[in-house]
């Protein structure tokens, strides 16, 4: 029972509350009512579910002065817009083409409640704060219902300034708002602007397909004309971050239009444009004094803001903006759209749900006299205007989209199985009581084509995938103008920026008729490098060309690269060649002559031994040791052989053998020439009293030991050489920077020394017991013609050591090849050459007789010249010519 008078009693004290708040509202100081009420034009259509859009119906306003000594007035619209009053309609006949269609949201009707923003910012403000906060005008949503349109979401607004501001306030009330003309990159930042939606791609797109157009034609040295706006600055930004970026331009100057008309400061923006290319971010017709300065010989690059202006276009300005490119809104067809338009009269009801609310426009009729005002009788059908011009639907088919993928969230939206749905519980939501922020759910997930053949689906960010058409201001022979489509850029699914471009069928506006050139410098040839002039933007440079050994870097233009260690720059330092690799070539004249000599001192070799064997049985061939003789001439021919190994290609196998080939061939030789100075010596001494014992020690078979054993030193010497540190083939890229030089190796420059060594002995004891014995008869005497070809060998290998030292690469092969020969051809002539004359070309004194005769009749001048008895020499003279003649039968018969 108590708890009931409480009950009672709460009830009563809350109709009290009422009660005096209802009169305090309506009597006291603290009315609760709205501020103010906007009068805004519009028109509204109702239905299940309100669709809101602020649109440009006029140009611009007209407000009283702001005193505040009285109550402010509304702003006056004035200045009709076609265009945007056409973008209106495009959304009402999208919104009564969608309750035509039974596929897409049956059962359900659109309406819509469209504002005109008159292009200034607190109109848009205005219809914003109203379609969200319920303050606008009421009027009757139904027969049964009249108050406020409950509005779900919102198409507008076609300006990036005002849509910042409107996206700010409707995020709010998370209502979504799906822009057709706002491309400001900033809009794609989700945490500031949650709600946000559009269907016309972003600026950061719009740069990326402009520098795309920019680096086809590579262009580098670019000017930015920029609207001093949000929409102008943020472009400028993005542009520069993203020319940065890519490396392939940059800016001569970055300019932002005067928002007034400024003269002078435009002539002096306008000095600095000269041999540009230029992109220019705003509308152009806006500030015409931009092309009125005489600026041609420019190539002009649009924005999508003007790129279609059909204002421009006319024969005053085409002289400067002829062969404009620019990329514009994908154009689109709209079927049935015209029929809608042509509905439209001033004086039609149909425009609004209320006589009150019609949109306050006037429609005029343009002539060369005079201005007239349209009376609503005229026949539309029949006139040219800018209004029924759908050839290049726009931003109109970015209204038509965004209806739609409203339309198409709505109807996923409703489609929702209970128990299936993304909200909690996994709920789904209801037309009653729909909250707007339910719908930017599935906003995200749109995805639909339209007609015409695009996608039309969001991004995380809110972004619609994009595309845009290239467009090419042409100037007729006719002297008519016409904005042709060139081409596309769009970005694929694996954001990559796709370019396609007719270039055979752009107009360029220069006496060429081909795309200018836009540098500040000209591209480095190759073979050189970049080097950035102090001061000045990085495209303005000097080419420096690359040192030797470097060629110019594909990667990075300011800087050459290295060749690798094998490879050597070309004379035009734009590629990287193999170096010559250099070795003492039979193919050149050196190695050729070396060649030649080897070949004529082996064949010489072959001719004395001919002649030699030819003449095996006459006195001077048997008289000086024919088989040592014979044994001299074959290793000779070796060591004229053995130089061939030094000349070629130098491989393992040939540096090994080469080394002992020659030390092994001249050891030989020297060792035969040491045995028969030897016989020579120890046949006179034996001719002597008492030294006939000395022979015994240079028998045939201890001459041939002789000869093997110390031949044999030689050959273990190589052999241990090749064994511990083996000669082999090594490419020096040191000593040349262009060259390789393919050498060998010496590999132990001790076993080099020992060998040469070894063989400088043997030669220096042949010369000394030679020079020994060079005053015995000369007939029979070969002694002096050993002194001498000792002489000559030991000179020329003395002569060596330091040649072959500082002899550069295959020179020195060649300083080699030159000993070799020089000593073999030393040899060869002093030791055969006298003998081959006299068998020759004096035969009569190849006779024993003769020879016996000879060495009788110089023993007796040399006794005489010394003073010496013919009496006590008789018994030596007829000793020597004994053993003499002994001497040839044993040793040359045998």
């Amino acid at each position: 029972m108590r708890a009931h008078k409480e009950s009672n009693l709460i009830i009563c004290v809350c109709l009290f509350l009422v009660s005096f708040s209802s009169h305090m509202s309506s009597k006291g100081p603290f009315s609760c009512i709205s501020k103010r009420q906007f009068n805004l034009n519009g028109m509204h259509k109702f239905g299940d579910v309100i669709l809101g859009g602020i649109f440009t119906f006029n140009f611009f306003t007209e407000s009283s002065e702001l005193y505040f000594t009285s109550k402010p007035n509304h702003p006056i619209c004035f200045g009709f817009h076609p265009l945007g009053f056409r973008q209106a309609q495009t959304m009402a006949f999208a919104v009564e083409e969608i309750n035509r269609n039974s596929m897409l949201l049956p059962n359900i009707s659109l309406g819509y409640n469209l504002y005109d923003s008159c292009g200034n910012l607190w109109n848009s403000l205005s219809a914003a704060l109203s379609m969200t906060s319920g303050s606008g005008e009421h009027f009757q949503l139904n027969d049964s219902c009249y108050g406020y349109p409950p509005v779900l979401g919102i198409v507008g607004d076609s300006s990036s300034t005002r849509t910042i501001a409107i996206s700010n306030l409707v995020s709010l009330y998370r209502v979504p708002m799906v822009s057709y003309y706002s491309t400001c990159s900033c809009l794609s930042d989700r945490r500031q602007y949650p709600s946000f939606f559009r269907t016309i791609p972003s600026d950061a797109f719009q740069v990326r397909a402009m520098l795309q157009i920019v680096r086809r034609f590579k262009w580098t040295w670019l000017g930015l004309l920029i609207s001093d706006d949000d929409y102008g600055l943020n472009v400028a930004r993005s542009f520069q971050s993203d020319l940065a970026e890519s490396g392939r331009g940059c800016l001569a100057y970055l300019e932002a239009l005067p928002k007034r008309n400024d003269l002078d400061q435009l002539k002096t923006m306008l000095q600095q444009m000269n041999h540009f290319v230029y992109f220019l971010k705003k509308y152009i017709h806006s500030n015409p004094q931009v092309v009125k300065q005489n600026v041609t010989g420019l190539q002009w690059m649009a924005s999508e803001a003007w790129a279609t202006a059909i204002n421009l276009q006319t024969p005053s300005y085409m002289p400067f903006l002829a062969g404009t490119l620019g990329i514009a809104i994908r154009r689109g067809e709209i079927p049935g759209l015209r029929e809608f338009l042509l509905r439209i009269r001033p004086d039609n009801d149909t425009l609004s749900t209320q006589d009150n609310n019609l949109v306050r426009v006037s429609f005029y009729i343009y002539s060369e006299s005079n201005i007239l005002l349209c009376t609503g009788n005229e026949i539309l059908r029949n006139v040219d205007t800018e209004y029924l011009e759908l050839s290049n639907l726009r931003p109109e088919y970015n209204v038509y989209k965004a209806v739609y993928a409203l339309a198409h969230a709505l109807h996923d939206l409703l489609q929702c199985v209970p128990g299936s749905g993304p909200f909690k519980g996994q709920s789904c939501a209801r037309l009653q009581g729909l909250e707007s922020w339910q719908l930017i759910y599935y906003m995200q997930k749109v995805n639909f084509t339209t007609d015409f053949g695009d996608q039309v689906s969001f991004d995380e960010s809110g972004d619609v995938l994009p595309i845009y058409d290239v467009m090419n201001w042409m100037w007729l022979s006719d002297g008519s103008t016409e904005v042709k489509i060139v081409g596309e850029v769009k970005e694929l699914a694996s954001e990559i920026d796709d370019l396609i471009l007719k270039d055979d069928q752009i107009f360029w506006n220069f006496e060429s008729k081909k795309p200018p050139k836009s540098v500040c410098s000209e591209s480095c040839p190759p073979g050189t490098r970049m080097a950035i002039k102090k001061g000045e933007p990085v495209c303005c440079f000097d080419c420096i060309p690359c040192s030797e050994g470097k060629i110019s870097n594909e990667t990075d233009s300011t800087q050459c690269t290295s060749c690798p260690e094998e490879f050597w720059s070309n004379p035009q330092r734009d590629h990287c060649k193999p170096k010559i690799i250099e070795f003492l070539s039979y193919m050149e004249p050196l190695g050729i002559s070396l060649t030649t000599a080897s070949l004529c001192g082996a064949l010489l070799c072959l001719i004395v031994l001919g002649i030699f064997i030819n003449h095996r049985t006459t006195p001077v061939v048997r008289a000086n040791n024919s088989e040592l003789s014979f044994l001299i001439l074959l290793s000779l021919k070796l060591c004229f052989m053995c130089s061939l190994l030094f000349i070629g290609h130098p491989r393992l196998s040939t540096c090994q053998l080469r080394q002992a080939a020659f030390g092994i061939s001249f050891v030989l030789c020297i060792s035969c020439i040491l045995v028969k100075t030897m016989v020579v010596l120890a046949v006179f001494k034996a001719s002597k009293p008492g030294g006939g014992g000395s022979l015994k020690w240079f028998g045939v078979m201890q001459q041939r030991g002789t000869v093997v054993v110390l031949t044999l030193i030689q050959a273990a010497i190589c052999t241990t050489w090749i064994m511990s540190s083996s000669p082999t083939p090594h490419k020096n890229t040191q000593y040349y920077k262009d060259k390789i030089i393919v050498e060998c190796l010496v590999g132990s420059t001790v076993g080099f020394g020992v060998l040469l060594g070894y063989i400088g002995l043997l030669a220096i004891l042949s010369f000394l017991i030679a020079f020994l014995a060079r005053n015995l008869p000369d007939n029979f005497n070969e002694a002096k013609f050993i002194t001498f070809s000792m002489l000559v060998f030991c000179a020329v290998w003395v002569a060596f050591i330091p040649a072959y030292i500082n002899s550069p690469a295959k020179y020195a092969d060649a300083v080699e090849v030159f000993a070799i020969l020089a000593s073999g051809f030393g040899l060869l002539l002093a030791l055969f050459g006298p003998k081959c004359y006299i068998i020759i070309l004096k035969p009569e004194k190849n006779t024993k007789k003769a020879l016996m005769g000879q060495i009788k009749s110089n023993f007796i001048k040399r006794s005489d010249n010394s003073g010496h008895s013919h009496g006590n020499d008789v018994q030596t003279l007829m000793c020597i010519l004994t053993i003499s003649h002994q001497y040839l039968i044993n040793i040359n018969i045998s």
